[in-house]
Parts: structure tokens; C-alpha cells; sequence
């Protein structure tokens, strides 16, 4: 029983998303989050002084008052939402990703599966076309 190029199509597209979505779970699994978010450790630089969190809030207080007092205030919204802003990129930027300890085998699985994964699925499409 010959299998059509459609059927062939799908079964090349189901195969290449599941060795990515395979290979791509066992990076994560292996992948550690720390952040140096805390007491003192500076968010950003400007110049040579380091600007802390706690920094950032103030000029949110102060803008945030602004509002209160006048809700209309443009320089209140920008000081409130520059300030969230600000925080919120300083947390994403506080992040850092360490990989686990794995031998070279694991590695090469786990790129094998995710480079063949996204080059059969790929071939799906121009399996397809023809």
C-alpha cells in the first residue's frame, strides 16, 4: 500500500514539530533561571552612580501625587508610566539563564533533535508543493 504526497506531507510536518518541540523541551529542562534583583544591586548606570529600584519608585510617587492632584498633568503620565517601565525592563534585565551540566551526548541530542526537527518540518512544505 504506496502512501500519497499528502499523507507523506503530514506525516513529515507531525514528525519535524514533534522532535522540535522535543528537543526544544529538553534545552529548557536543563536551562536555569537566577536574577541579581535585591537590596542594593543597581538596576541601571548612569554615569558612574548605579540607580536602584527603590530610585525608581520615587519618581513614580511623584508622578502618581501629580495625578492625583491633576489628573490631566502630562508630565505626571510620563513620569508614572516611564517609571513602570523602567522597573519592569529592569527585572527582565536582572534575569540570567545558566545551562545545567550535560555531557556532549545530551547536547547533540538535543540540537540533533531540534536543527533535524526544523529541517523536516520545512521539507513538509515543498514535499507539498510538488
Amino acid at each position: 500500500m504506496a502512501m500519497d504526497s499528502r499523507t507523506s506531507a503530514n506525516m513529515k510536518f507531525i514528525g519535524g514539530i514533534v522532535m522540535f518541540i522535543g528537543g526544544m523541551f529538553l534545552l529548557l529542562k536543563n536551562l536555569y533561571v537566577q536574577y541579581n534583583f535585591g537590596w542594593g544591586t543597581p538596576m541601571y548606570r548612569v554615569g558612574g552612580m548605579g540607580i536602584n529600584s527603590g530610585m525608581i519608585l520615587i519618581p513614580f510617587l511623584i508622578g502618581i501625587g501629580m495625578l492625583f492632584f491633576n489628573s490631566k498633568n502630562v508630565w505626571g503620565w510620563i513620569l508614572a508610566i516611564g517609571s513602570l517601565v523602567l522597573l519592569i525592563l529592569g527585572v527582565i534585565t536582572s534575569i540570567q539563564f545558566t545551562l545545567a551540566g550535560m555531557s556532549a551526548f545530551d547536547v547533540l541530542i538535543i540540537l540533533v533533535l531540534i536543527a533535524g526537527g526544523i529541517g523536516i518540518f520545512l521539507s513538509s512544505f515543498r514535499a507539498s508543493k510538488e
